[in-house]
């Protein structure tokens, strides 16, 4: 399994041409599972305060020819990826993701949590579902998703052992470090990956955007981690490709062997009207 760090703008027809090298570089790798960035079509927002300022991506409805495009290249491999949808009411799109092979589409997801005034480009979506997939029972979150633990463990109790974690995830708006890995949202993205997979024991293939796009500089920090929470690839600031050979089942039997989160778990024991509403 492999997650991209990589630069994708509004450019659709770059954009693909792109992702196929890459489909084409995983293939001679062996890769079943290739998770591309949020926004891999038609790039992400120029500013989260208030997005409407930039150019906004370019929509794409259910059957538009490029979605088209990427299930005929992915083949045999399993691919996620996002992109901006657009919805049957008119001004309503989603930040959304797909997760197709040569055979269609195998499961989708929109983003549910939106931060800062990303709500004045995307409308939420509202629900959290695992699927499957040749490669085994896996769930996708988009970007703020992964900030809250729920998200990643309705995926996990709906049997998913794999979570395709799909980001244009900045650096921080407010207090820019000098350096991107000094900077505060590069240190809880990592620390949302291995939380996520340590907390349910799975695995968190999390890709992310680089470069810029207007006001917004991504981190990169691609990676592969495993069941215990321990990195097992990952990408830099630049582009490139986390790769990984498991088997997945087998390690998320093997870390749950004696401590079995899920199975542990004692619903009666929280109390919902204490959550902040």
């Amino acid at each position: 399994m492999a997650a991209v760090a990589g630069h994708f703008g509004r450019d659709l027809e770059r954009a693909l041409v792109k992702m196929s090298g890459i489909v084409q570089e995983a293939r001679k790798q062996a890769v079943s599972l290739l998770v591309f960035p949020d926004a891999v079509l038609g790039g992400y927002l120029g500013d989260l305060r208030d997005p409407t300022t930039q150019e906004l991506p370019v929509p794409l409805a259910p059957d538009a020819e490029e979605l088209r495009r990427v299930v005929e290249m992915a083949q045999d491999m399993v691919v996620c990826f996002g992109f901006t949808e657009l919805g049957t009411v008119p001004g309503v799109r989603w930040n959304s993701a797909w997760c197709v092979s040569g055979d269609g589409v195998l499961g989708t997801h929109r983003k549910v949590h939106q931060p800062a005034g990303e709500s004045l480009a995307y409308a939420a979506g509202d629900t959290f579902a695992a699927f499957d997939t040749p490669i085994g029972r896996m769930g996708m979150l988009i970007d703020y998703d992964k900030t809250f633990p729920e998200s990643a463990r309705t995926l996990a109790g709906d049997g998913a052992q794999i979570l395709a974690f799909l980001s244009a995830w900045p650096a921080s708006v407010t207090d820019r470090a000098a350096r991107l890995p000094q900077d505060r949202q590069s240190r809880l993205f990592d620390l949302y990956d291995c939380a996520r997979a340590a907390e349910n024991q799975v695995v968190v293939v999390s890709s992310n955007q680089t470069g810029v796009s207007g006001r917004l500089r991504f981190l990169g920090q691609a990676k592969v981690v495993g069941p215990g929470g321990d990195v097992l690839a990952h990408t830099w600031t630049k582009g490139g490709m986390a790769v990984v050979d498991m088997d997945v089942e087998a390690e998320v039997r093997r870390a749950r062997r004696v401590l079995h989160h899920l199975a542990e778990l004692r619903p009666d024991a929280y109390a919902p009207g204490n959550l902040p509403l």
